[in-house]
């Protein structure tokens, strides 16, 4: 399968390294910006995967279940299935309630990406895939920075996450939460954020979109509004493109957790595509435009996203 990654003049690179990171381009501005990412998963191999920059974490500890394992086990690469084009990458993981019988899965591109859109065609399962149904499972797309210590005020995030059985508190509902973050501790627990949750069924595929500005992040699932943050909790320093896949734990904020069976059950999440364009602020048609432009000329893999100066360090970590 072929991917083309586009190669950006030096002259550009410098540009868009020059250009005001709080700037907003209209959405008619877009088709003439250098800069981009995008994903179309069409691969043959993991190694290919991660030759273009993705990385799966293998870190130990927050967030999820306490001691259990984060790893590349759980990334797969596919082909196309009904109702999508080429191929999907997979987050699969496992769990039988313990830290030792989980496995859970993350994959993370460089920590580059500030404001923007954001961007990605996702499959969310409301059932495991095989195993006894209940957990509260986390599905998500977010993109965020390293917590450099407890309420670091430049930390930055913002997040999708699908939780088809309820959790965090709340019934069991399936529920889409949009969280923008501030900061946060986690001894003791203490967030500074804003969230939207909206309840409903987000099963099958998703376009999810994020529009980030300096004063604002707004959260569509499939072209509809539904959260939208204020300037106090947008972020502030370039973050990471990532997708996860987690259990809650027990008891952590009030919520249920894992349910009670020894028996191992596995949960999966698909993601058809991903694309990011800097200072850029697209609809949902107009992104769908721009994923069909670059799908027609073949350009299954863009990365023209200049990175920070200096380069920062991309740890595969929250």
């Amino acid at each position: 399968m072929t991917k083309t990654k586009i190669i950006v003049t030096t002259a550009i690179m410098l540009a868009l390294q020059g250009c005001n990171p709080s700037a907003e381009i209209t959405s008619t501005d877009h088709a003439n910006s250098a800069a981009l990412l995008f994903d179309d998963f069409n691969y043959d191999s993991t190694d290919a995967l991660f030759a273009n920059g993705w990385t799966a974490r293998s870190e130990t500890g927050h967030p999820g279940i306490a001691g259990a394992a984060w790893s590349a086990d759980g990334v797969s690469l596919h082909p196309a299935p009904e109702q999508a084009q080429f191929g999907i990458a997979r987050l699969s993981s496992v769990t039988d309630g313990t830290g030792e019988g989980t496995r859970h899965t993350q994959i993370c591109h460089a920590r580059k990406y500030l404001y923007g859109t954001y961007a990605a065609r996702v499959f969310f399962r409301n059932e495991p895939t095989y195993g006894p149904d209940g957990d509260e499972v986390i599905q998500t797309f977010y993109a965020i920075s390293p917590l450099e210590y407890p309420l670091d005020p430049n930390y930055s995030e913002v997040d999708f996450e699908y939780l088809p059985n309820g959790g965090w508190g709340e019934n069991t509902q399936p529920a889409m939460w949009t969280t923008s973050w501030e900061t946060f501790q986690l001894e003791p627990w203490t967030k500074v954020n804003e969230y939207s949750r909206v309840e409903g069924d987000y099963s099958g595929w998703r376009t999810l979109v994020m529009n980030v500005t300096a004063d604002a992040v707004r959260y569509f699932v499939d072209g509809e509004l539904i959260g939208e943050h204020s300037a106090n909790v947008a972020p502030e320093v370039p973050m990471s493109v990532n997708f996860n896949l987690w259990f809650m734990p027990k008891g952590a904020d009030g919520s249920v957790g894992p349910i009670d069976s020894a028996e191992q059950r596995q949960y999966q999440q698909d993601i058809d595509w991903v694309l990011h364009i800097p200072q850029t602020q697209l609809s949902t048609e107009e992104v769908n435009v721009q994923v069909a432009e670059l799908r027609a000329r073949q350009q299954f893999f863009v990365d023209t996203v200049p990175e920070a100066v200096p380069a920062l360090p991309s740890p595969c970590g929250l």
